[in-house]
């Protein structure tokens, strides 16, 4: 059994407080632990355990909500960079458990958070979507709900457009083969592809400033 002899705020570190028991130095915790210690307290080394144990999750809470702070991430993303930094298995556990019971850790919204963004500044398709997903250890059946309302076809066109835009006077059999690619690239389904490439050569033959009228009769079509 030993005593606490003093509580002393650590000048190094926010928020931490020395504990010293029997006159030395014996470990710190976090300011919200050691509110609830007081000098001339008994201590035995399970209460000891106890304390460091809580330490432990609340330090790990704290990295986890400092990660966070980028951008939403999904659980398996968190507890990645928690056992990077060194935390052990229970008290990931612990503080995982905790904030997702805060709401702050939802995989389904962070699935949500994922798509709206892609779809807004980088379209593509439900395959590439669900691929990146995965990659962030999102579970298949999040996966799929957070992938019902997309809209390939529209997703499809806008990222056909922003590359139509790279690609201003070319011939259209090449616009045609670079349109696909970049689709294809983006997971996008072919049928979608062909749909979409299909619609906007049409579109860029008929613009004469992107095909001149004497490379029009270059017009392919399709080969089925």
């Amino acid at each position: 059994m030993a005593t606490i002899t003093a509580l002393r705020a650590d000048k190094s570190k926010r928020d931490r407080v020395n504990v010293f028991l029997d006159g030395d130095r014996a470990f710190s915790l976090a300011s919200t632990l050691a509110a609830g210690l007081g000098v001339g307290q008994p201590l035995d080394e399970a209460a000891i355990a106890r304390l460091q144990q809580e330490d432990d999750v609340l330090r790990a809470i704290d990295k986890a909500a400092r990660f966070l702070g980028y951008r939403p991430r999904s659980m398996v993303e968190v507890r990645r960079n928690l056992r990077g930094k060194g935390f052990t298995d229970a008290a990931i556990a612990a503080a995982l458990e905790r904030m997702t019971q805060q709401g702050w850790l939802d995989d389904f919204a962070f699935a949500r958070f994922w798509v709206e963004d892609r779809l807004r500044f980088r379209p593509m398709g439900r395959r590439a979507l669900s691929y990146e997903l995965r990659q962030k250890g999102v579970a298949t059946e999040i996966i799929e709900r957070a992938l019902v309302d997309v809209d390939s076809l529209d997703a499809a066109r806008r990222a056909a457009r922003k590359s139509l835009r790279r690609r201003r006077g070319e011939t259209p059999e090449k616009l045609r083969r670079k349109l696909w690619d970049s689709l294809q690239r983006r997971g996008f389904e072919a049928d979608l592809c062909r749909e979409v490439v299909e619609e906007l050569v049409t579109e860029a033959r008929e613009d004469e400033e992107a095909f001149p009228a004497s490379r029009q009769e270059d017009y392919p079509t399709w080969n089925t």
